[in-house]
């Protein structure tokens, strides 16, 4: 067996959309508007393609400014994109998410690769920004879920700490659900990847637990920051107050 994974040629690659289309078709034939989903799909692929070129130009330039830079750029666009889920809001939690996320992910992100990992030189663009990126998308998304779900308790009238205690719960159930399933119903894409560039499975098994340790870590130490500082002790919160929840939960999801 081929131990190195062969190139893909964009026609094999096109093979890949026939269930893509299909199930646009299938959103436009029952009136679902596939609009939505045909522009996440286009822009996806701009993205990974645009990323492909980029990170071939900062793995190149091995330079540690470009790699902190790169960083920076994650941390506030995850922060803003976080928010989506309480559009209206965005401008005035910015911070707060801002900072849950930076501090919760960049934490574990010094661990694993200056404590775990001893990476060599400590900004190893290889190994730096695929870790950063996996931190920063988990605890962006558990900020989402968070701020989404605090909003919607809070706007039905539930009491703050038990708000609070519900929308950590939800901001976790992606992450505790991943880690019952893997190896048991999923494969994830680290283990997946090593696996098919000839890596052991028992190698890849130990940095599959890295990884899923380190998701852990930053949507819980993210999550946990962003609602401890959702409501100051003695002080009016931004997320309860009727006159900023408007008509209730839900609204400016996306």
């Amino acid at each position: 067996m081929n131990n190195s994974v062969e190139a893909l040629s964009l026609a094999s690659l096109s093979l890949a959309f026939i269930p893509v289309a299909a199930v646009l078709v299938m959103m436009y034939r029952w009136s679902l508007g596939p609009g939505n989903a045909l522009y996440a799909v286009i822009r996806m692929l701009g993205q990974l393609l645009l990323v492909g070129y980029f990170l071939s130009f900062i793995f190149e330039s091995d330079n540690s400014w470009v790699v902190l830079a790169v960083l920076a750029v994650m941390v506030f666009a995850s922060s803003w994109i976080g928010l989506g889920s309480i559009k209206e809001h965005r401008h005035l939690l910015y911070k707060r998410a801002l900072l849950a996320i930076g501090l919760g992910g960049g934490l574990v992100l010094i661990l694993v690769t200056q404590g775990v990992l001893k990476l060599e030189p400590w900004y190893s663009p290889r190994y730096f920004i695929p870790l950063a990126g996996m931190i920063f998308a988990n605890a962006m998304n558990a900020v989402s879920l968070a701020a989404e779900r605090l909003y919607a308790e809070t706007g039905r009238g539930v009491e703050w700490l038990e708000a609070r205690s519900i929308a950590c719960r939800a901001a976790l159930i992606p992450i505790i659900n991943s880690l019952f399933a893997v190896g048991l119903v999923s494969l994830p894409g680290m283990m997946t990847g090593q696996i098919l560039s000839g890596v052991s499975p028992l190698v890849a098994a130990r940095y599959q637990i890295l990884v899923m340790c380190m998701i852990f870590g930053a949507s819980g130490l993210a999550t946990l920051c962003f609602l401890s500082g959702s409501r100051p002790p003695g002080e009016k919160t931004l997320i309860a107050s009727p006159r900023l929840l408007g008509s209730g939960p839900g609204r400016g999801t996306q």
